[in-house]
């Protein structure tokens, strides 16, 4: 056997996986078209690395991605690598949620981890470094981490700056929250539209403490995003920084053979988990946090370490909606590290993290640079988090409330139901007056299953507190929420789903229901043998039809305590 140079055959072993057995047509093709593509000799035999870059025209979130991109590709062949850019869908949750009932929004967080495996695995490249946006795109580049176990770095690509109107600060949240109103006639149409033109002033991702704000800071708190790198203003001097030290970070990671289930660990769950609660998360992190788990192999229940540490770790950061600070006030302070370094004495501080030190050792300099943002145990803006764990009749598997830091948590609200089949004809029944002070308003059918894709019910919610009914009217349902509201008494993904055949699909207008954020309880006052003979009088079914991507979605998904995957439960 000769190499190509006509001399003696080398060893058919290769440190890196994407170098090829020579004398196999695979090695030959491959060869082939990266010459043509410019790749030297010396390409040929480094660590070929991924550039995830979920990038898309469609929302301002993504639009500086590309940027980043290219100067990453520059940074990574000089450190040593070679860069492959690969594309992915990119979801917005306010311009994807437009079609089949918002369906498209967390359906396309599991296409992503399917595509980047398809990508990177299909050409078996090294290791990746993801460029992480809007909500949906961060825990589905962890997911793809986990589950291909190559050297991963995430990039979280950091917020939006904010406008003024009318010589106020004005963000997305405000557009959201005003437009809600003015669907039940609550506020003027034509401020909402001047609201929308100034609020959004540059690319990232909402600036508030949503789903995409959580999840970056929750890849930090898990170990694999760079210390020190979130939150962060998009297109700053910083996020720059951070761009240049990931990218000769991540070579170094595949030289090291570091991978992401060494990090994924239980330990490192809870640290994020206690994080989350510190900072006030979205509710969505609970369901994304479990899909890594389940990603990751970690036997870890998600749900269950939130109620674990809900009366254990106190809300130290109130950035919007929790509080009046801004996300900008959190990254001053000293943003993730800032808040890691308060809930020390809580943490696994001897985990590993994609920097190759321990948190511990990465924590063992950092200061808390504005103790009025990031608040000390020992005074913080509330006692117990605000992420609320709840079970009962009506949520056997579990139910989410999200509180902000005012909000009082022994709340018991007890009331009629009032029962819609989606968020269209609750926002219906709210204009004719069919929505009263003391009812629970339940609007089933909206699960990852039922919708498919799971339905976001946030407007309704934010109609209600437009109307000058939040806490009055309280509201049940097995869809989600955007990760902004913290509004009235919610209680959102109740599981089993009703199109799972659980208790919501058998309440009956009402039925009376009871929330008792104290006792961590949401009830369902019908007889057991009245529950069981409606469900053996009828069926219940999805009145949507869907084809295409949503369907075989609906087919596919795991219930929403296994993090709503489409593989089978693991554990």
């Amino acid at each position: 056997m000769v190499n190509r140079e006509g001399g003696p055959a080398k060893d058919l072993r290769r440190r890196w996986r994407s170098c090829l057995v020579e004398e196999s047509p695979r090695w030959a093709v491959r060869r082939a078209h990266w010459r043509a593509m410019g790749l030297t000799e010396e390409d040929l035999e480094r660590p070929k690395i991924a550039i995830v870059n979920s990038s898309s025209e469609l929302a301002m979130c993504f639009r500086h991605l590309d940027g980043i991109a290219a100067r990453l590709k520059e940074i990574i062949r000089s450190a040593g690598g070679v860069p492959f850019e690969i594309r992915t869908a990119a979801p917005a949750d306010f311009i994807t949620s437009a079609g089949h009932g918002g369906g498209y929004v967390l359906s396309a967080r599991d296409l992503i981890v399917n595509d980047i495996e398809v990508a990177v695995e299909g050409a078996l490249l090294d290791g990746m470094i993801c460029l992480s946006s809007c909500d949906k795109t961060v825990p589905a580049h962890l997911m793809a981490a986990a589950r291909l176990d190559l050297p991963t770095l995430i990039v979280a690509c950091g917020y939006q700056p904010s406008g003024e109107h009318r010589g106020k600060v004005v963000d997305i949240e405000d557009v959201f929250l005003h437009a809600s109103g003015a669907a039940v006639g609550a506020c003027d149409l034509r401020e909402v539209w001047e609201m929308a033109d100034r609020a959004i002033q540059g690319p990232g991702v909402c600036p508030g403490m949503g789903t995409a704000n959580s999840m970056h800071i929750a890849c930090e708190a898990l170990g694999m995003a760079l210390p020190g790198s979130t939150p962060v203003r998009a297109n700053s001097p910083r996020m720059w920084d951070v761009v240049e030290e990931a990218g000769r970070r991540i070579v170094e990671l595949v030289r090291e053979d570091v991978k992401p289930r060494q990090i994924l660990k239980p330990e490192a769950f809870a640290n994020a988990v206690m994080v989350m609660l510190a900072v006030g998360a979205s509710i969505n992190v609970v369901k994304h946090l479990q899909a890594v788990a389940k990603e990751a192999r970690c036997p870890v229940d998600i749900y269950e370490l939130f109620a674990q540490y809900e009366e254990k770790v106190p809300l130290l950061v109130a950035v919007r909606p929790n509080g009046e600070h801004r996300i900008e006030d959190l990254e001053e302070a000293g943003g993730t590290l800032a808040v890691l370094k308060r809930l020390e004495p809580l943490l696994a501080a001897g985990v590993p993290t994609v920097a190759g030190r321990t948190l511990q050792e990465i924590l063992r300099d950092v200061r808390v640079l504005r103790d009025e943002v990031v608040r000390p145990l020992d005074r913080p803006w509330r006692k117990r988090g605000t992420i609320v764990i709840l079970k009962g009749s009506l949520a056997p598997q579990g139910a989410i409330v999200r509180l902000g830091s005012a909000q009082d948590g022994s709340i018991r609200f007890s009331g009629p139901a009032k029962v819609y089949g989606s968020q269209e004809q609750a926002l219906e029944g709210l204009r004719r007056g069919e929505v009263r002070p003391g009812q629970v308003v339940v609007i089933r059918g909206m699960g990852p299953r039922g919708r498919p894709g799971m339905g976001m019910v946030s407007a309704f919610a934010f109609a209600l507190d437009r109307a000058g009914l939040s806490g009055r009217v309280a509201m049940v349902s097995d869809g989600q929420v955007s990760g902004l509201l913290n509004r009235g008494l919610v209680v959102a993904e109740v599981c089993p789903e009703a199109a799972e055949g659980g208790p919501l699909a058998w309440v009956e207008d009402g039925d009376r229901i009871v929330i008792d954020l104290e006792a961590r309880r949401v009830d369902l006052e019908v007889p057991p043998e009245v529950l069981e003979a409606r469900r053996q009088a009828r069926s219940w079914e999805s009145p949507v039809e869907e084809h295409g991507w949503l369907e075989m979605y609906r087919k596919l998904v795991r219930p929403l305590r296994d993090g709503a995957i489409l593989v089978e439960s693991i554990y």
